[in-house]
């Protein structure tokens, strides 16, 4: 059963195969006879081609012949068409002679005006060299002066905005002067009131007791700061400067927080006094070897 069902699959294989050329030759058997059919179409066009060929190469023929005869003539010594006489007339002896002396005129003139022109052209080359040779000379100075005007634009500039800053300074000290002045002649006018006001045995105005009083606050204040600044925790008052009884910790695994210095207050030392004036630094001598 295997054998067969083996070879039926050949079979329809073999078949299928057959078909594919059955297929491929029907395919070329029409362009086949699409090739033909085309062929016999062109085939009247070819008639008329092959009769225009003819023509053609009958007319090259002929021209080929024409080219020949017109060589032959054109070749030939003793045609009579073969030379052409150009028009005019020649000048005679004397003429050229006189053509000959106005051309040297004419040379003459214009190598008179050539030496004029290298004349001119050397001497507008020898002013163009000096005024380079100036120009170049002349740099170096324009670069100083540039560098100078540069500088002293520069320092008008700060002298500019110094004279601004002044101006607005005295601007500023013209209107604290101006509110000076007024404060002045308020003072003095407030002045002369009280004067008046004392000599007619009256008290002084209520703005002038509030000052007063606002004046004695303020130093009794000032007076209980200084005495609060300078007192001791046993209520002893001093001006002594008071020494730190703790410090901060350098090390990074303690928190910085003070420390007191308990018994091992650093020791601090006074300041020298006036009589180290009369005691002089010792010399160090070298040391010899």
């Amino acid at each position: 059963i295997n054998i067969q069902e083996m070879m039926n699959r050949n079979g329809n294989i073999e078949i299928q195969v057959m078909d594919e050329k059955i297929r491929f030759l029907n395919l070329k058997l029409a362009e086949k006879k699409r090739q033909i059919e085309l062929s016999l179409k062109i085939l009247p066009m070819k008639n008329a081609l092959d009769a225009d060929l003819v023509v053609l190469q009958i007319q090259y023929s002929q021209c080929k012949d024409r080219i020949k005869s017109l060589e032959k003539h054109f070749a030939d010594p003793e045609g009579k068409n073969r030379k052409r006489v150009l028009e005019g007339k020649d000048p005679s002896l004397p003429e050229l002679f006189k053509k000959i002396e106005e051309l040297e005129i004419q040379l003459v003139q214009k190598e008179e005006k050539l030496l004029e022109k290298d004349f001119i052209y050397e001497q507008v080359s020898r002013l163009t060299d000096r005024l380079c040779t100036k120009t170049e000379n002349g740099k170096e100075d324009t670069l100083i002066l540039a560098k100078r005007m540069n500088e002293l634009q520069q320092k008008i500039k700060d002298k500019t905005q110094k004279m601004m800053a002044l101006i607005a300074e005295l601007s500023m000290k013209q209107a604290i002067t101006i509110k000076l002045q007024q404060e002045m002649r308020d003072k003095e006018q407030f002045l002369l009131t009280v004067s008046s006001r004392i000599e007619k045995g009256l008290p002084p105005p209520k703005e002038t007791e509030i000052e007063w009083l606002k004046v004695l606050r303020n130093e009794e204040m000032h007076k209980a700061a200084a005495e609060e600044q300078y007192a001791l925790p046993n209520s002893i008052y001093t001006t002594a400067e008071q020494r730190p009884n703790a410090y901060i910790p350098d090390d990074e695994n303690v928190l910085p927080l003070p420390r007191p210095y308990g018994a091992l207050a650093p020791f601090k030392p006074t300041e020298p006094g006036s009589n180290m004036r009369h005691i002089r630094k010792p010399i160090v001598k070298p040391i010899e070897i």
